[in-house]
């Protein structure tokens, strides 16, 4: 559905283009008229960000890994997301195989701490997403029933982040319930086949440790809605970098960061994907940016948000004897 999405949105645009003829001149006066303190501003923040994760991975792992080393950490972190940008969604693997490798654990237990990862950043995209969808205005809406169903959708995606919020509080009592009832199920398996199962649930099981502990789960919450204000503040940097969106406030900000948080998705390896695009048709169709700003702050913001990294990552990569070909197969050695 994102993708069908994504495809009448890059038609939109193909509209929009062939109709005003895209002025490239303007795109690139976009981009040369950047106020550079701000978009610095905005680097620092989304470099915070890594940091952030490095915090909130550690609370995932404390349980099997007490004293986890944050360098190592913050490098693996760096590493993969590099990984992300230049292999595509493929990428996402790289970071919990080198955490797991860097720390002694088992690859299986950082996969469920990913997986956790996952379930609280959903909750803020959900969260996020629903206040952008109550806040189209409704000039641009041309039917009250379609305005209607842009707020029944927002408080749909609510009650979806209230949802995701219970998984999270219930996973405190999973893991025993789980392991009993898959254990009394895997007692038909073959001995060898039952032994590896085993083996695998109970890594898995050990990544999710966290969520049975009250003040684990209060700090990744904490942790999680602190890495997001780092993004929003990212993206209110970028806005004011550039002078056709400095006019804009917080509500707009944080409207456009949660259609493109869902854009997001769509990432194809070394390009982006449907960031860039929904970028657009929310400045053009909502904040009435011209196309060809528009076009320039998607670009920024997509740079500065996966590919700004990358030179880091890769020096990072290149010191700890990672090369291309060992991130391209790093992947592939992750057990599924």
């Amino acid at each position: 559905m994102v993708i069908a999405a994504l495809a009448a949105g890059i038609g939109l645009l193909a509209m929009r283009w062939r109709d005003s003829g895209f002025q490239w001149d303007l795109f690139g006066q976009s981009l040369i008229s950047v106020r550079w303190p701000w978009l610095w501003a905005s680097y620092v923040l989304i470099l915070l960000t890594y940091y952030g994760r490095v915090l909130r991975w550690e609370v995932m792992i404390r349980p099997i890994c007490p004293r986890p080393n944050h360098w190592r950490l913050f490098s693996a972190t760096v590493i993969g997301f590099t990984a992300l940008v230049l292999l595509g969604r493929a990428g996402e693997l790289v970071r919990p195989y080198l955490i797991a490798k860097k720390e002694g654990l088992p690859v299986s237990s950082q996969m469920a701490a990913w997986l956790l990862e996952r379930i609280y950043d959903i909750l803020i995209v959900l969260l996020a997403f629903g206040f952008a969808l109550t806040q189209v205005p409704a000039r641009v809406v041309d039917s009250p029933h379609l305005q209607y169903l842009l707020d029944f959708g927002g408080r749909f995606v609510f009650v979806l982040a209230i949802l995701c919020l219970a998984v999270l509080v219930m996973m405190r009592w999973f893991s025993d319930t789980a392991q009993r009832r898959i254990g009394d199920a895997m007692v038909a398996l073959p001995e060898p086949y039952r032994t590896r199962l085993a083996t695998v649930l109970n890594a898995f099981l050990e990544g999710v440790q966290s969520t049975r502990s009250l003040r684990s789960t209060s700090l990744l919450l904490l942790y999680t809605f602190l890495e997001w204000l780092l993004i929003a503040g990212c993206y209110f940097c970028l806005f004011r970098s550039f002078p056709a969106t400095a006019w804009c406030g917080w509500r707009d900000v944080m409207c456009f960061l949660g259609f493109v948080s869902v854009g997001s998705i769509v990432q194809i390896p070394g390009v982006g994907g449907g960031m860039q695009v929904v970028g657009v048709i929310v400045l053009t169709e909502l904040l009435h940016v011209p196309l060809e700003a528009a076009a320039g702050v998607s670009l920024m913001i997509w740079f500065m948000t996966f590919v700004a990294v990358v030179p880091i990552g890769v020096l990072l990569a290149f010191r700890e004897g990672l090369n291309w070909r060992k991130l391209r197969t790093l992947k592939d050695q992750v057990p599924s």
